[in-house]
């Protein structure tokens, strides 16, 4: 499925935006912005998606994303009927690296926001300890937002970080004379990923050479065709993995994969463990 991009608009008289949505259970929106986000999911459980990472989430689940990274959470309702809580904080890249540039106290900052390139989870234990200024943000005026957005940052800065996609997942790029045309092209790989697709096929729909194809996606993605491809296979792999009790063979299947050995090995190097295994923790953590 192809991301949608977000419109984002500041928090009125403020240059980033705040938001507490309170949801009975969270769609999956699957999205991207150009904007930083600092997202904190409270009484809630379901799956995470962000770039090529999927994986089951629980409560006080705390991520910092970058920009143009797709993502999306996903949850049923709670069965005791509880609303569950997200606080957003949205970030313009401009604002928030020219404060950083222009201000060597916060210089610090920058590492963080090259980790968050691919998505970064924090312990609960973090997401505990910042839960207040979230909170407090609600009803701060805009100085007050501003200070405890500095002073959530700088907790983030401090702590241990989980890296979340295996590298970066964005594909936005505005100064790319081609971005019309790789839009298209990528656009049809996200319809049809599970068909046999091949660089031939669609450098055809692409009106280009073979060779002229690879190149042009590799600039653009780090990635090979092939590459691109077995991680959104991998990708729905895993949510299948998670949402059903389907035999692999037939997940495999359903996921492109020509043979049952190929999809193992693919799952293998990419997830650094068997379908079957990553099957078997979800089963023990009694996520599934």
């Amino acid at each position: 499925m192809r991301a949608m991009c977000e419109k984002v608009i500041p928090s009125v008289n403020c240059s980033w935006r705040y938001c507490l949505y309170k949801l009975n259970e969270i769609p999956f929106n699957w999205h991207y912005h150009p904007e930083y986000e600092i997202c904190l999911t409270l009484n809630s459980q379901g799956v995470c998606h962000v770039g090529d990472h999927i994986a089951p989430y629980g409560d006080f689940d705390l991520v910092l994303l970058g920009p143009d990274l797709p993502h999306t959470w996903q949850s049923l309702p709670n069965p005791d009927g509880s609303q569950q809580l997200v606080h957003v904080a949205q970030i313009p890249v401009k604002w928030l690296e020219g404060l950083i540039q222009n201000n060597t106290d916060l210089y610090s900052l920058s590492t963080l926001l090259q980790k968050a390139r691919c998505g970064v989870r924090f312990s609960t234990a973090t997401a505990k300890s910042i839960f207040l200024q979230f909170k407090a943000m609600e009803a701060a005026d805009p100085l007050t937002r501003f200070t405890l957005l500095m002073s959530l940052l700088n907790t983030l800065c401090l702590s241990e970080a989980q890296t979340l996609s295996s590298q970066e997942f964005s594909f936005v790029n505005s100064l790319d004379p081609a971005q019309d045309k790789f839009e298209k092209v990528m656009s049809y790989i996200y319809d049809n990923y599970c068909e046999q697709l091949s660089a031939e096929s669609l450098a055809q729909y692409a009106h280009m050479s073979t060779n002229h194809f690879h190149r042009f996606f590799k600039k653009r993605t780090e990635r090979t065709i092939t590459e691109f491809i077995n991680q959104l296979r991998i990708a729905k792999a895993c949510k299948l993995l998670i949402s059903s009790s389907a035999p692999i063979s037939v997940i495999s299947d359903q996921c492109g994969f020509n043979n049952i050995s190929n999809f193992n090995r693919r799952f293998l190097s990419i997830k650094a463990c068997t379908p079957s295994a990553f099957r078997s923790r979800l089963k023990q953590a009694s996520l599934i």
